[in-house]
């Protein structure tokens, strides 16, 4: 969604720390590229009017100008108020009572049905018990693809009889958390297609007869400055508490998820990144900034990698890297490892000074590069898996039909395979290979 704004924001600043001192026309130069950045992104004009202002008033002070590194700073005063920009309100995600409720509300096509579920798997991991509540009475549908997404988590889902009314709904749904020892309640309300009263009444009643320690607006970040709209209608008629910005990982302009905090006040609790149930990250502003920058996201990628990574497997792989005995076999299981943490264009926006590399990784995954690299792999013998200097011209043209590819992507990826146990050879044979064990440990 920021591939397009975070390309601008590092052409832009990149050119201000290529040399040495900046003068204020530097600076005023660049502030008209990131206004118009942020406008192209859909950005709030308000809010970017506001933004540019704050940091050229901080970059052209004179501590800023006659400094050598002033171009590196004027970097930091961007991405410090960049976090700012993202920070408003109060991000504490917050469970009182017993059992807590949590009401997430929104308009049809927002993705509240699939937010549940992503929320409920979240809680689980951290140690919870959610219970799921269909509480959209108008729309069947609703209510059977939460039992079918509460089934593949293995949590708990609440349908109540046809006719049942919303608060009908919601008292059953308490009922049978105390029964199932439940400590938290989601419940997943009916939308409609517009904002309109007899909804925001119908909410509001539903959030004071719950008490609801949580009640979370999920809107559709690739709605644009649409989404901002709506989220203004739905605060000013139910109490809400948080955002949860969906679709995040959709190709267009990220504008609303930079400008619907500052404009309405509601904080973004969740970014929804997927369209699979483990694909919902906790909002932290300095990482999203960090991304945009081009500065990377380390900690979300360290915990995606503990989410999906055994320390034993890492044990083991750093074991096999230090004898320099890593096979085909290893880089397949690798690569498996790797895509359980999600789209290769996110992992490489997380990975420092790698961000204007991301699109084309996952272009390069799109084309199915990885796939024809997996299926030449899975169609090896484990002998020649092990030992790819087996592989001569009658292995390799059967290798090739096998996996339904051509013999120079073969021979392409065998001699790939070389160069890497070379590079692993030279690293693990210097100081970087009796490191390597407190490394992965």
């Amino acid at each position: 969604m920021f591939d397009a704004l975070s390309d601008r924001l590092r052409t832009t600043l990149g050119a201000l720390t290529g040399h040495g001192r900046v003068s204020a026309d530097d600076v005023d130069a660049a502030m008209r590229e990131v206004r118009l950045a942020l406008l192209e992104a859909d950005v709030n004009f308000k809010v970017v009017k506001d933004f540019v202002g704050r940091v050229r008033e901080r970059a052209t002070g004179a501590e800023i100008l006659e400094s050598l590194t002033a171009g590196q700073q004027v970097v930091k005063i961007v991405n410090e108020e960049l976090v700012a920009l993202l920070s408003a309100g109060d991000r504490t995600f917050r469970l009182t009572g017993n059992p807590a409720v949590v009401v997430l509300v929104g308009l049809q096509g927002s993705g509240k049905t699939t937010s549940a579920a992503k929320l409920a798997r979240h809680l689980h991991r951290q140690g919870r018990r959610p219970l799921l509540v269909a509480a959209d009475p108008y729309r069947p549908a609703a209510a059977d693809q939460l039992e079918t997404l509460g089934k593949s988590l293995d949590v708990p889902v609440f349908r109540a009889p046809v006719g049942t009314d919303v608060l009908g709904i919601a008292r059953g749904g308490l009922d049978a958390a105390r029964k199932l020892v439940c400590d938290t309640v989601i419940l997943d309300t009916a939308g409609r297609l517009t904002v309109d009263e007899p909804l925001m009444k119908e909410l509001a009643d539903l959030a004071a007869a719950v008490k609801a320690s949580e009640t979370l607006l999920v809107v559709d970040a690739m709605t644009g400055q649409e989404a901002v709209n709506v989220a203004q209608a739905f605060h000013a008629a139910v109490p809400v508490t948080g955002l949860i910005l969906t679709k995040i990982d959709g190709d267009a302009r990220g504008g609303a998820a930079l400008s619907i905090s500052a404009v309405t006040g509601l904080p973004v609790k969740f970014l929804g990144t997927g369209e699979k149930t483990d694909a919902l990250e906790l909002f932290h502003p300095d990482r999203l900034a960090g991304r945009i920058l081009g500065m990377g996201d380390v900690m979300t990628l360290v915990e995606r990698a503990q989410e999906h990574y055994d320390a034993k497997q890492a044990a083991k792989m750093a074991e096999k890297l230090q004898k320099n005995s890593f096979t085909l076999e290893d880089m397949l299981e690798q690569m498996e490892q790797v895509r359980k943490m999600g789209p290769m264009g996110q992992i490489m926006e997380m990975i420092p000074g790698m961000g204007g590399m991301a699109k084309q990784a996952q272009e390069s995954v799109d084309r199915g590069d990885l796939k024809r690299v997996e299926a030449i792999i899975r169609s090896m013998t484990p002998a020649e898996r092990h030992d790819p200097n087996i592989l001569n011209g009658g292995r390799r043209r059967r290798i090739a039909q096998g996996s339904g590819t051509r013999l120079q992507d073969v021979n392409q990826l065998v001699k790939q395979f070389g160069e890497l146990q070379k590079m692993m050879k030279q690293m693990t044979g210097g100081r970087l290979g009796r490191r390597l064990p407190g490394m992965f440990g």
